[in-house]
């Protein structure tokens, strides 16, 4: 019993007339009625009562029916769910982002996907550090990642830079320099400094020294935290001053202001994906997160 079969039995099924049901499937006549017999030889029962006057189903023929229309059904949404797989419009897609995306592109991206991928189902990663990131993606734990670029290639990773993001400083709402249009980081030198892991656990980290280095000091005092969240939530206790990329102005706490460098200090922000990357879909969530970064580009 094939495919054909079915199709051919549920549209003598409706039509209780084998010329119309073989015009119906472009078939000639005889080829309808062997196709019947087949599969009344293989059940074994007749379906089809035949006089020279109506065609009537059995009641095998009427149970058989209803089977063969749901097979049918099931079959042309299969074929319709792997047309959409095909075209990247279908499937499951694992998106790692760092802290600082995790509050403005992460929700953006989702809506967008959302709206112009509905039957793409994203499993959502926040608050990661990039190293975390780039491992996940090689170990086949994400199927794209939103990080900071190191410089370093991986064998099999393809990175793509989105966009470069100014840092600003994070102040508590108290002090002097937080009602301030700009602040230059030297001014900073002699506060205790709030920062992202180091020891290559966080890029960020790096980039925040070799800022304070450009600005003739080096961090006192450092306070090491996992996540972009606590971070903030640290300097708005007092503990100390930090300095974040512009998208965590999104999010916003009490006791804590925003201030921007009087000398731009940049950090990129990238994609990344498998090399030779397999999934249509992940390749066009990987399109939609890229787009959603154009409008946010800084300058």
């Amino acid at each position: 019993m094939e495919l054909r079969h079915l199709r051919s039995f549920a549209a003598l099924a409706e039509e209780l007339h084998f010329g119309r049901a073989a015009e119906r499937l472009h078939i000639a006549q005889p080829a309808l009625s062997q196709q019947v017999k087949q599969l009344e030889r293989e059940f074994g029962v007749e379906l089809v009562s035949r006089t020279t006057r109506r065609v009537e189903l059995t009641e095998a023929g009427r149970r058989f029916a209803e089977h063969a229309r749901a097979v049918l059904g099931s079959a042309d949404r299969a074929a319709a769910e792997m047309a959409l797989v095909a075209a990247g419009r279908a499937g499951r897609v694992s998106v790692g982002f760092i802290g600082t995306a995790t509050y403005d592109l992460l929700p953006q991206a989702t809506r967008e996907v959302r709206r112009l991928l509905p039957d793409v189902r994203l499993e959502l990663h926040g608050e990661l550090l990039s190293p975390i990131l780039v491992d996940g993606l090689a170990d086949g734990t994400y199927d794209l990642v939103v990080l900071r670029p190191d410089g370093a290639p991986r064998p099999g990773i393809d990175v793509r830079v989105l966009r470069a993001e100014p840092l600003v400083a994070v102040l508590p709402d108290r002090h002097p320099r937080a009602a301030q249009d700009r602040v230059e980081l030297a001014d900073l030198a002699t506060e205790p400094f709030v920062m992202h892991f180091s020891g290559h656990r966080s890029s960020i980290h790096e980039h925040v020294l070799a800022a304070c280095a450009a600005a003739g000091f080096q961090p006192a005092s450092i306070m090491e935290v996992g996540e972009t969240a606590t971070l903030v939530v640290f300097v708005a206790a007092g503990l100390g001053v930090a300095l974040v990329p512009e998208p965590v102005r999104s999010l916003a706490l009490d006791g804590v202001a925003y201030v921007p460098l009087a000398r731009p200090v940049t950090v990129d922000l990238a994609i990344a994906t498998r090399a030779r990357e397999p999934s249509p879909a992940v390749r066009e969530v990987a399109g939609i997160i890229a787009r959603c970064s154009e409008p946010m580009i800084f300058t």
